[in-house]
């Protein structure tokens, strides 16, 4: 999943950044209302992380942009404010969850986890694609019953085919999803974790869609 930190203390949004990358994340970084509303506009987020007191604004102001403009991406505000009316204020402006500082980046994580699962409904249900099994709530892949060891960049790019039958995913879309901002992506780098995934899988479970990218097959 690719996630956009939004954070002035530079300590604390590297902290931030490093734990959500080890667990598989990839992650940009704002510290101001400015960046990270250039940011939301320009790139298609699955959460953001949000400080409410930044530099040049609070940043609810993202949260109404993004709700203003009916984008439902996750928010999951992470603050000193810590007053009743506080929270009660940030969830009604449309955010998701409410993190008070100092907090445990575990918890983060397994709170992000959460809002992830929630997004994406589709996610409690079995995806079958003839031998195929994508199982998304437990990150499980099944080819003829027998469990698919995954990395957690090939989870990414199967579960963005699987969620989607029949559509075709660019590859722009996967680099946007596995890479942050500034990170080297090299010109081969998705067509070399799609051919993994077909050694792993079959190679009819994923097809490729001449000029435009890829499909998810049927095993």
């Amino acid at each position: 999943m690719r996630l956009l930190v939004v954070e002035d203390e530079q300590d604390l949004a590297g902290a931030v950044a490093d734990h959500l990358r080890a667990v598989g994340h990839a992650v940009d970084s704002a510290g101001t209302l400015h960046d990270a509303l250039a940011a939301v506009r320009a790139t298609s987020y699955d959460l953001v992380l949000l400080d409410l007191h930044l530099p040049d604004g609070d940043g609810l102001s993202l949260v109404r942009d993004l709700r203003d403009r009916s984008v439902g991406t996750p928010v999951m505000i992470a603050t000193a404010r810590d007053r009743i009316m506080e929270r009660i204020e940030g969830l009604e402006a449309g955010a998701d969850d409410y993190l008070v500082k100092p907090y445990d980046l575990d918890e983060m994580v397994a709170r992000i986890a959460a809002i992830l699962r929630r997004a994406d409904s589709s996610r409690a249900a079995l995806r079958q694609f003839g031998s195929i099994s994508v199982v998304p709530a437990t990150k499980t892949v099944l080819r003829d019953g027998q469990p698919v060891g995954l990395t957690p960049k090939e989870w990414e790019i199967l579960d963005r085919l699987s969620r989607r039958p029949g559509i075709t995913v660019a590859k722009a879309e996967f680099e946007d999803a596995l890479y942050g901002f500034g990170s080297e992506v090299e010109s081969n780098a998705i067509e070399a974790h799609i051919s993994r995934l077909r050694s792993k899988l079959g190679r009819g479970a994923i097809e490729t869609v001449r000029g435009f990218g890829y499909r998810m097959g049927q095993g």
